[in-house]
């Protein structure tokens, strides 16, 4: 094989047609050439029984044309074949052509107009078939000969013939992609008429030269072309390549084709690919209502920020789609569409991008359920209260206030949010928090005495900055500090509990901590049964003698497999303290979102945890899935560890499993779940919650 030696690349200006313009939909500016074939016979035939003395005069051409509709510089599509075929005469009798015109003009005209001729269904008997050069001499290539005798269906030799059988099989041989010119002629002899096919082979391929090409790999075009080096050109297969060409932009959702291809002298192939360079991007605001234009409340250059697509580019139709999913994560948008639009410059697309905007936010109220409170007249049930801006300054960023209050709990928090930090090219947020709690302490102290429960409350306030790592990965980082502690039912602080376990690591009233947050998160597809990964490391750094100084790792996994319609989802998480710290930051075991069957924190309170999880779920009727599930969690023989040793007074077993069977409703609220849960102590408990399992 030849080594691809010639294969060059140029960039030059490029002419596309213009786009069609539609006020609302306008067409997508693909650019399409049409190579029409156009066969034109004089069908003269002068037969040797009416002229015995008379050779055969018969004379055709075929061409290929520039199409007539709008399209392409005309000048600019080369002619790559043409052929004609000629079977001459000496010199006929002026009264043999007057003749041939008043039997034409007696049959109704020019025939090959307005009807097939006579001529063209007149047999004449064919002694021999050749294939020769222009020249009349023998081809120097065997195989081309051969190949041009293969391509004839009609002509062979001892066989009677019309006109359209010979011109159908010029045509055959022009189709077969080797020859640039095909030219019949008849020659008379003693043993008859001799049929030969004068063929001119198309050049031996020697190099390439591509214009225009930005996007498009050297190495696909080498490697569709490496097979041809030194070989003869066939037309056939360089169609072939082109469609390989079109088709890389189209799978790909490129603008861009080969507008042009000829073959030069040397056997040099030039290919002419025309690609759409986006030329300017601009944002189009529409009213909600009516859909005309109107003044936004968004930045324009905060959406431009958010595309990958940018000036100077191929314009894709994948990465316009990809991009108009980005903006509508943004979350401050209703709806977005990309619409192309010619540019001014020959060759380039403008890209306007219609927008139109949500309400940037209000007041709200709702309802919810925590898991951690399994007693009272009310058990677990949350009343909420928030005001969000979406979209706060125009550009994005959110400010989140809300206040959440039940039966024990209760949460106000302040998040104010900037998810891309003005001149960062990283893509990195900044979130800054305070936040004012207070939880049910009983998942790890659990069982006190009644009318003696403890809670923890918390105060904490921090930064923390966010970015992608790569696709599919983020990590973020943060600086938060906490002060935290127990008080019992009437919210006065207490340092130990009913057991007189400690509630604080320091014996004071109050841990204060200042925590360095890293945490990475992988995440699939997004869905419920897509894989997913988080790793997550908190530092307590003892800037004060009193701080808490401790290290706490922990990590989650989930991995779903379909089998069939049903869904199989295994999970694992893990984690471990290292240090002094809080005896109600122990990992609690057990519960709805943990170990079904047991009651919230039942199964242990340690150091270090596992549990593990597998469910099966199924569909069962519309929004309606059934489930079976088993989980497994244990301590890893960490509780007396935990200062206090709070599982060990409560009798904790340590380790556990459950199993069971449920039903889920997807509703607007995310999904109800509904569970009756078995577990290894022979308890059944059910198990309600909203939403997946953490």
């Amino acid at each position: 094989m030849i080594k691809n030696d010639d294969v060059s690349f140029t960039s030059s200006a490029l002419k596309i047609a213009p786009f069609l313009h539609h006020q609302t939909k306008p067409s997508l500016p693909f650019f399409s050439q049409l190579v029409q074939t156009k066969l034109t016979f004089l069908d003269s035939l002068l037969t040797r029984t009416r002229f015995p003395n008379s050779p055969l005069l018969c004379s055709a051409s075929l061409s290929l044309t520039r199409p007539s509709s709008p399209g392409p510089d005309p000048k600019s599509l080369p002619i790559l074949c043409s052929a004609s075929l000629s079977l001459s005469q000496s010199q006929l009798r002026d009264s043999t052509q007057s003749d041939s015109v008043v039997a034409q003009q007696k049959s109704g005209g020019a025939s090959g107009v307005h009807g097939p001729s006579r001529y063209d269904e007149e047999r004449v008997l064919i002694s021999e078939v050749l294939v020769r050069n222009k020249d009349g001499e023998e081809l120097e290539r065997k195989d081309l000969e051969a190949e041009a005798l293969a391509a004839l269906k009609a002509c062979r030799a001892n066989s009677a013939l019309t006109v359209r059988e010979v011109q159908e099989d010029v045509h055959r041989v022009i189709s077969s992609g080797y020859f640039c010119s095909c030219m019949p002629v008849a020659v008379d002899t003693r043993d008859g008429i001799r049929l030969v096919f004068q063929v001119e082979p198309n050049q031996e391929f020697h190099g390439l030269v591509c214009e225009g090409a930005s996007v498009l790999p050297t190495k696909f075009l080498q490697d569709a072309f490496r097979g041809g080096y030194g070989k003869v050109v066939n037309i056939k297969q360089l169609d072939e390549v082109i469609s390989s060409i079109n088709s890389w932009y189209m799978e790909r959702g490129l603008f861009g084709m080969v507008s042009n291809a000829e073959i030069l002298s040397g056997g040099i192939i030039r290919l002419q690919i025309a690609e759409a360079e986006v030329n300017d991007i601009s944002i189009r605001f529409l009213d909600r209502k009516t859909g005309e234009p109107t003044k936004g409340k968004t930045k324009p250059e905060t959406i431009l920020r958010q595309l990958t697509t940018k000036k100077g580019q191929v314009y894709s139709m994948l990465q316009g789609k990809r991009d108009v999913d980005t903006v509508l994560t943004m979350g401050i948008m209703e709806d977005v569409s990309f619409i192309p639009q010619p540019a001014e410059d020959t060759g380039k697309v403008d890209l306007i991008m219609n927008v139109v905007e949500r309400p940037n936010g209000g007041f709200s109220a709702g309802g919810g359920i925590s898991s951690g409170t399994t007693s009272g007249s009310l058990p677990g049930l949350i009343g909420s209260f928030a005001y969000s801006h979406r979209n706060v300054f125009g550009r994005n960023q959110k400010l989140n206030i809300s206040l959440e209050r039940g039966q024990i709990d209760s949460i106000f928090r302040i998040n104010y949010t900037d998810p891309w930090i003005e001149g960062d090219d990283k893509r990195t947020s900044r979130t800054i928090m305070v936040q004012n709690s207070r939880t049910p302490g009983n998942l790890v102290h659990g069982n006190q005495p009644v009318n003696n429960s403890l809670t923890i409350g918390r105060v904490a306030a921090g930064i923390e900055f966010s970015r992608p790592l790569r696709p599919k990965w983020s990590g973020t980082v943060g600086l938060i500090f906490q002060h935290a502690g127990a008080r019992n039912e009437k919210g006065d602080p207490k340092i130990k509990d009913h057991y007189n376990s400690p509630l604080t690591a320091s014996g004071k009233n109050h841990d204060d901590m200042l925590l360095a947050k890293f945490e990475s998160v992988y995440t699939g597809s997004g869905d419920h049964g897509s894989s997913m990964f988080v790793f997550n490391m908190e530092q307590g750094l003892p800037l004060w003698p009193e701080w808490l100084f401790f290290n706490r790792v922990n990590t989650r996994a989930r991995k779903g497999v379909e089998i069939g319609p049903a869904l199989c989802l295994l999970s694992l998480s893990g984690g471990h303290v290292m240090g002094n710290f809080s005896p109600h930051e122990a990992f609690a075991i057990g519960g709805t979102n943990s170990v079904r069957g047991y009651e919230e924190g039942a199964v242990g309170s340690g150091r270090s945890y596992a549990v593990g999880s597998g469910e099966i779920s199924f569909p069962v009727l519309g929004p309606v899935e059934g489930v079976f599930f088993a989980d497994y969690g244990t301590d890893l023989g960490s509780g007396p560890s935990v200062p206090g040793d709070p599982a060990g007074a409560r009798l904790k077993p340590g380790s556990g499993y459950g199993y069971g069977f449920g039903i889920r409703v997807d509703s607007p609220l995310g999904p109800l779940r509904l569970e009756y849960a078995f577990n290894d102590r022979h308890t059944k408990r059910f198990h309600f919650g909203v939403g997946h399992r953490n």
